[in-house]
């Protein structure tokens, strides 16, 4: 598996869902599958079931999450000297070169993407276009509803 880069609050928040879901989920769907087991025949069980699968998800979503962190490549944007270049956890002002909107985002790794939050998984095709770019550049982005266009208005390390 190949490095999985993630930012300092990106790799914090792993981490919390890791320890909720061996501290809080785990026990609580150990001790629902036992509450089940005692109603008697397993076979025709719908709690058992269901109780069963959760317990499946919940084992792999641990999996998935540790070996996100052990393959992960923490970056601090605090810690960037990157000279006012776009990259990997920077915050960028944008304005639409069509509609004159402003917008803010934050590059940032693919589990940490959450676009109402201002927050580009790196390897969206919008911050694929935007890395390496400066304040003054404009970046074209080909979108679902065409071409678009969006000049770097500045570039941040927060």
């Amino acid at each position: 598996m190949s490095k999985v880069p993630l930012t300092v609050k990106g790799a914090e928040k792993l981490r919390e869902e890791l320890h909720r879901l061996k501290t809080v989920d785990r026990p609580w769907v150990i001790g629902a599958i036992a509450e089940a087991r005692a109603h008697g025949d397993l076979s025709e069980n719908a709690e058992y079931d269901a109780a069963k699968e959760r317990q499946g998800f919940i084992e792999g979503r641990i999996q998935e999450v540790e070996g996100k962190l052990s393959h992960a490549q923490i970056i601090d944007p605090t810690l960037l000297d990157a000279d006012g270049r776009c990259v990997f956890g920077a915050t960028l002002d944008l304005e639409d070169q069509d509609s004159g909107d402003a917008v803010t985002y934050q590059i940032v790794g693919e589990d940490e993407a959450d676009i109402k939050a201002g927050k580009i998984s790196v390897n969206s095709p919008l911050a694929r276009a935007l890395i390496g770019k400066y304040a003054g550049d404009i970046a074209q982005v080909q979108t679902p509803g065409g071409m678009r266009e969006y000049e770097v208005i500045d570039v941040r390390y927060e």
